[in-house]
């Protein structure tokens, strides 16, 4: 017993047992403090942009007619008119940041939404920017490095979403009440119910290692790291939470950003790139060239409420390559 004592206690034992550390813990610093340098702001770069007054609405429609001159049987020819180069239908989430990419490269953008801008499933997600957790756990549970890739790029631009418009982003805090047991089959089969697993304490370390590897991952990018909660606190902060087999709770943070006023700026952003963009402004049909069968444009409809004037009702072409 000595001699295994005086083995585990011998100078080589601690010198590697001191150096794995020393190494372990530079390493997790470096780690930690890795990822791309945000640059100070200054004075410069908190100045306001110059005033700044986008073309108005008939000023757009103007645009777009002018570009389907002729009959609308076929594409009318360079010398008639200036077509647009890209004809986005759809003013969405995704609608708009083809129309601030393509803009961005000088592209002629033309873009026409039926309804308001992001009046669909683009103002209608979680709200969330997140890393995304649950790939998490699927790239550790599956040793997917896809979905490891997926986790690292999305807490990346997490980041990026929070310092590009922190007027529309925030950091959320989420908590997770933890309880002992499967509070479904508890409704459903009562308190007595025989199952293996039915106990869930397990779940107090499972998620906090979980969410502590989510803080490791983000490095530098991280926000605020994660904590445990106990079951007086987290009733403290949500009093009406099922209180029977609470054990406490874990909080995490996440990004959340406003995805209405988010596309209403990537719209704002094209238009400034020099992009048409009209709302309540519908495609009744596409245009096709009769011998090559390409698609050349769309026949839109001005549907602005009180637009009584019948140049404006009615479907006029908008041209492009």
């Amino acid at each position: 017993m000595s001699s295994i004592i005086r083995k585990v206690f011998s100078r080589r034992t601690l010198a590697y047992v001191s150096g794995g550390t020393a190494v372990a813990l530079g390493s997790g610093y470096w780690y930690l403090n890795s990822g791309p340098a945000y640059p100070q702001s200054t004075r410069e770069t908190r100045r306001a942009p110059p005033p700044w007054t986008p073309p108005s609405r008939s000023e757009m429609l103007d645009s777009l007619r002018a570009s389907g001159k002729g009959d609308g049987t076929k594409p009318p020819t360079q010398e008639e008119e200036e077509v647009f180069d890209l004809l986005i239908v759809g003013g969405g989430a995704t609608g708009a940041g083809i129309a601030v990419d393509a803009a961005s490269r000088g592209l002629k953008v033309a873009l026409v939404e039926r309804d308001d801008f992001s009046a669909g499933t683009s103002s209608k997600s979680t709200k969330l920017v997140h890393g995304g957790v649950r790939y998490l756990q699927k790239a550790v549970m599956e040793l997917d490095y896809d979905q490891y890739k997926l986790v690292r790029e999305a807490l990346h631009e997490r980041r990026i979403f929070l310092q590009t418009a922190p007027y529309l982003s925030n950091m959320l805090p989420i908590m997770l009440p933890i309880y002992k047991y499967d509070f479904f089959l508890f409704y459903f089969d009562g308190p007595k119910a025989d199952h293996d697993y039915m106990n869930r304490y397990w779940q107090v370390p499972y998620y906090w290692a979980g969410c502590k590897m989510y803080d490791v991952l983000a490095g530098k990018e991280n926000m605020e790291s994660s904590y445990l909660m106990s079951k007086g606190k987290a009733l403290e902060t949500f009093p009406m939470l099922k209180q029977d087999g609470l054990v406490g709770a874990l909080v995490y943070y996440d990004g959340q950003h406003n995805d209405s006023r988010m596309n209403i700026a990537l719209i704002m952003t094209a238009v400034k790139l020099g992009a048409t963009i009209t709302n309540y402004t519908e495609v009744t049909s596409l245009l096709k060239d009769p011998t090559t069968g390409q698609l050349t444009g769309a026949m839109v409809t001005d549907t602005l409420p009180g637009s009584t004037s019948k140049s404006q009702s009615k479907p006029f072409p908008v041209r492009a390559r």
